[in-house]
């Protein structure tokens, strides 16, 4: 469907810097307005969280866009009980952040960088002479779980490596990189023994919670390294603390945590999970900043790719990044 008019609200305006970007690359046809009461004549209601009444506000209302990538549970929920004619849009603009920083967690734990940088600190040579462990990337096989906007990007940094890259999605058939070995989500156990590396990139759906459990990484090589970017518990807590406890892979790069700190307060001071990976050595933690980059940048880039979601709409074009709301992203 093309659009003579098409009225877009933003329920949380962006800096004035990126909403300039916005307003600058918006087709001529899209109308653009900005705050917390959605006028009558929206069209497309820009919000992560947006409540019923908000969504009601408008009778025209054709679509939601979500400024980040995932659907958080409330608004899928509220959206499947009273919004299912509603069409349903992520953005992708981190999706290059997130990858980088996949890599640089594998790259850390490959090369065993922080427990030397630890020991270094304190003028101990020792890991230069004693063969500190380290995993050559190039010539290994990256098992990577999602091939999705991340993963995408994520094979094509691993295939740079010289990486043989496997990947496991939910519709294998999709197009991909020529150079993916791209397989059904029923091929999992059968892949996992010959995964030098494990890459997390799926979103949490009710298929996903769990799906890396005991028996998974237990299929895992011991040389294994797992780096999880996409939702902690999509990997069990326990039975990827206890591998890596007990050396049954060798190390992991996360990101993505159990336990998050509920107000600003606690941000200084919440432990992420129940167990304290913090002590062991062979694992590299990262707050969950996988999507963070540079403020103006991120703002920027989130409009960039929010005008071209809205122009694809308002032209009638093919729209990227459509929601399926009964699967979950």
């Amino acid at each position: 469907m093309r659009y003579e008019r098409l009225h877009v609200h933003l329920l949380h305006p962006p800096p004035d810097e990126a909403l300039a970007v916005l307003r600058e690359a918006l087709d001529g046809r899209v109308e653009l307005s900005v705050g917390s009461d959605v006028p009558n004549e929206t069209t497309i209601l820009v919000a992560g969280r947006p409540t019923s009444e908000q969504l009601a506000a408008s009778g025209g209302l054709h679509a939601l866009v979500i400024p980040y990538a995932g659907v958080p549970d409330t608004t899928r929920s509220l959206l499947l009980a009273d919004r299912p004619d509603l069409d349903v849009y992520n953005l992708h603009h981190n999706a290059m952040a997130a990858a980088e920083l996949a890599i640089a967690l594998l790259l850390a734990a490959a090369k065993t960088l922080i427990p030397v940088d630890r020991r270094f600190r304190n003028h101990d040579w020792r890991s230069r002479y004693d063969g500190a462990p380290t995993l050559l990337l190039e010539g290994k096989r990256a098992l990577i779980l999602g091939l999705g906007a991340i993963g995408t990007r994520l094979a094509t940094l691993c295939h740079a490596f010289g990486m043989d890259v496997t990947a496991i999605r939910a519709r294998p058939e999709r197009p991909h990189p020529h150079f993916v070995d791209v397989h059904s989500p029923d091929a999992l156990h059968a892949l996992l023994p010959t995964a030098d590396v494990l890459l997390i990139c799926l979103p949490l759906t009710t298929d996903s919670t769990g799906l890396i459990g005991e028996r998974e990484i237990g299929l895992l090589p011991r040389s294994a390294i797992l780096v999880n970017v996409a939702r902690g518990p999509i990997v069990d807590e326990e039975a990827l603390y206890c591998a890596l406890a007990e050396k049954r892979i060798a190390a992991a790069g996360i990101d993505v945590w159990y336990s998050y700190p509920k107000d600003e307060p606690s941000r200084a001071n919440t432990p992420p999970s129940v167990h304290p990976f913090h002590e062991l050595d062979n694992v590299v933690m990262s707050p969950h900043r996988g999507g963070a980059f540079r403020l103006e940048e991120l703002e920027a880039k989130r409009m960039t790719d929010l005008a071209a979601t809205l122009n694809a709409i308002a032209r009638g074009e093919s729209v990227p990044h459509r929601v399926d709301l009964e699967a979950g992203y």
